[in-house]
């Protein structure tokens, strides 16, 4: 299989879908029909320095992606100096970090790129220590602070947004970010999540995956962004393209608890994978038609699919 397929973390482990916790322990590969992810906390495929370029290119045109309340500078940087050296762990051969005291240094030669920093000092990083995270991992990253019984979505760096605003977010509670889900309140889904977040340990890691579908290759449809690319999911329907142009949008989601800061890092890495690739799996195939046709119509218009999706699920099952 073509890397990315053989990468991709198929979610549908079953032909219906609703919504649920689903989450497990990070860093077990799973194994698919197409191959195995799920290795590592954060991850580095082909695709790295063009998703890296492309963030560069969403902050420069609107840094409000990137945000931060000014409590949550020692969480910014516990992430920092928590993912760094995963990064590093994960790929020696091309990445170095060194540190010295407060001092680190790092190198990225799939950037070609090398920094210095002092610890705690947010002039010696650029941009300072969550952009530069983002400067250097593939992932989006969200930062929880736990205050009051609940859970607060305080920081954060999102350029590849699945319809929804990092700005508008910013400073509210969980159970606020997650008010628009339908389903997920009235079954309990999002309170059990708060609840087993809160009771995370420093140093523990799980993981989970959620999914919608995107008209082209394309990362960042935050609701900033919704005049580029939202009359696409209209027009796509009747498009002789659509098994070239719909995506399957698949995010992993790791849930780290910081050791320093105790907040919650909420890591997003979005995979995208077209009908056509995935149809070269039989078993994704079959399994994604199902999924889409039986997917309840308040789930549906939710994820912005119902104006296509039958159409999906019909080419996937053969016309």
């Amino acid at each position: 299989m073509p890397p990315r397929v053989a990468r991709f973390p198929f979610p549908f482990p079953a032909e219906t879908y609703r919504y649920a916790t689903n989450v497990e322990p990070a860093r077990r590969p799973v194994r698919t029909a197409g191959g195995t992810w799920g290795e590592h906390v954060v991850d580095v495929d082909d695709d790295y320095a063009l998703d890296i370029a492309l963030r560069r290119a969403v902050l420069a045109a609107d840094p409000t992606r990137c945000a931060q309340l000014p409590h949550m500078r020692v969480a910014a940087w516990d992430a920092l100096t928590t993912l760094l050296p995963e990064l590093a762990a994960i790929r020696p051969d091309v990445v170095a970090l060194h540190r010295r005291g407060d001092r680190w240094q790092w190198r990225n030669d799939l950037l070609g790129t090398s920094s210095s920093f002092v610890l705690g000092d947010d002039d010696s990083v650029p941009g300072g220590p969550l952009a530069f995270l983002g400067s250097q991992v593939q992932e989006d990253v969200v930062l929880l602070d736990q205050r009051e019984g609940s859970l607060w979505a305080d920081a954060g760096l999102v350029t590849f947004a699945a319809d929804w605003s990092l700005g508008f977010d910013v400073g509210m509670r969980f159970q606020e970010v997650h008010g628009p889900v339908p389903r997920v309140h009235e079954s309990g889904v999002v309170a059990r999540a708060e609840q087993f977040l809160m009771r995370l340990q420093p140093g523990d890691a799980y993981r989970r995956t959620n999914w919608t579908m995107t008209v082209d290759r394309r990362l960042d449809t935050s609701t900033e962004t919704y005049p580029d690319w939202g009359r696409d999911r209209r027009l796509v329907v009747d498009d002789p393209a659509l098994p070239d142009r719909l995506h399957l949008r698949v995010e992993v989601q790791h849930l780290l608890r910081l050791g320093v800061s105790n907040a919650v890092c909420f890591l997003i890495r979005t995979h995208l994978l077209s009908l056509r690739e995935l149809a070269t799996v039989p078993e994704w195939r079959r399994r994604t038609a199902a999924v889409l046709s039986e997917l309840p119509d308040d789930m549906a218009a939710y994820k912005g699919i119902e104006r296509y999706r039958h159409a999906a699920a019909s080419w996937l099952a053969g016309g």
